[in-house]
């Protein structure tokens, strides 16, 4: 069986974990222009190095964000998530003066919520599978 590129090793485990993220803009305003979400790209990608992960895909629209993200287990998501969201609203309101007349009041890029959704691997149904047909002792 030959050995799959994209699994990763730590000290004691050896891993291939993905989450799907989507971040909004507070009350939906359409914000991003292709320069912010660059730069966007640019300093999303430095914080998930600094937790040891990669930022594998990242597209927007004018009023939100995708990201894919390769993460090791010792991360939490909702952390991974706070960093990324409070990183990012604090360096493009200080680089984009034409975002802050927005939120000059909330003071906030993002909206509070987030989407996070597990992705990769074999479907939940061959996992399931999988997991039934392992020889139990008697």
């Amino acid at each position: 069986m030959g050995i799959d590129e994209n699994i990763r090793t730590g000290r004691h485990c050896i891993f291939r974990m993905h989450v799907h993220l989507v971040f909004v803009t507070k009350y939906r305003h359409k914000v991003f222009a292709d320069r912010h979400l660059t730069r966007c790209e640019e300093i999303m990608r430095a914080v998930c190095e600094d937790f040891e992960a990669e930022l594998v895909e990242f597209n927007g629209e004018n009023n939100h964000v995708h990201l894919l993200v390769n993460f090791p287990p010792k991360v939490a998501v909702s952390k991974l998530v706070n960093s990324l969201k409070g990183v990012s609203s604090r360096r493009l309101r200080q680089e984009f003066p034409d975002l802050v007349r927005h939120y000059w009041r909330a003071q906030r890029l993002w909206s509070g919520s987030y989407f996070a959704g597990s992705v990769g691997g074999a479907p939940l149904s061959i996992v399931k599978q999988y997991i039934e047909q392992q020889n139990r002792p008697l």
